[in-house]
């Protein structure tokens, strides 16, 4: 990336629009200077400049969220930049997965936007349990005792999802479902293999 073609503004910065790899949607808006987009491409973790504390500003360095960039583009102009990360927590100081939260628009559409953000939601969460392995925690017992014990708990999972369905009970199956997501999402967590890989095939297996 040829850093001199970006147009800074006459502080010195350029907006920079943090992107969820995974999920593609927008955590948060910030800001770069040169120095912090140098720093940024440096150590693949995004580091902005505070225009409130006019100084650098490394996300995660004291909070632990910090967002493994794997991309970053600029638009036709040069003249802001669309940083494509990793998140490993919250991008919003409030504690919310992104900053956009609220929205101009009726519920109803509100309701329809980023519906499977949750699934990159829960992988994050199991990442993170699985790392720290917190005490009285369902999985972190379930990770301690390895893959051969979550395999099983995909399996009986699985059969209780036939079972709902062959009862004809849809709020059963929805439930049941939604166990076996879980734990095919704690399967791949364990096994270090992204939600987004699975996606990737099938998205290639449909064109």
């Amino acid at each position: 990336m040829n850093i001199d073609g970006i147009k800074f503004d006459e502080q010195g910065l350029v907006p920079a629009i943090v992107q969820d790899a995974r999920s593609k949607s927008v955590l948060t808006l910030a800001y770069m200077s040169e120095e912090s987009l140098r720093k940024t491409l440096q150590l693949e973790e995004t580091v902005f400049y505070s225009r409130s504390r006019q100084e650098l500003w490394h996300k995660g360095e004291t909070s632990g969220n910090t967002q493994k960039v794997t991309g970053i583009h600029y638009d036709c102009d040069q003249d802001a930049l669309l940083v494509q990360v990793v998140p490993s927590g919250p991008a919003c100081h409030k504690g919310d997965y992104s900053c956009f939260t609220e929205s101009l628009t009726v519920t109803e559409n509100k309701q329809k936007e980023n519906r499977y953000e949750i699934l990159d939601q829960l992988q994050d969460v199991l990442a993170e349990r699985k790392s720290t392995l917190p005490k009285d925690s369902y999985t972190s017992k379930l990770f301690q005792e390895g893959v051969d014990r979550i395999a099983k708990k995909i399996g009986e999972e699985a059969g209780e999802v036939i079972i709902a369905a062959k009862n004809d009970d849809p709020e059963e199956l929805a439930l049941e479902s939604a166990d076996l997501l879980f734990h095919l999402l704690m399967i791949l967590t364990d096994r270090g293999v992204p939600f987004d890989d699975a996606l990737r095939v099938l998205e290639k297996r449909h064109s």
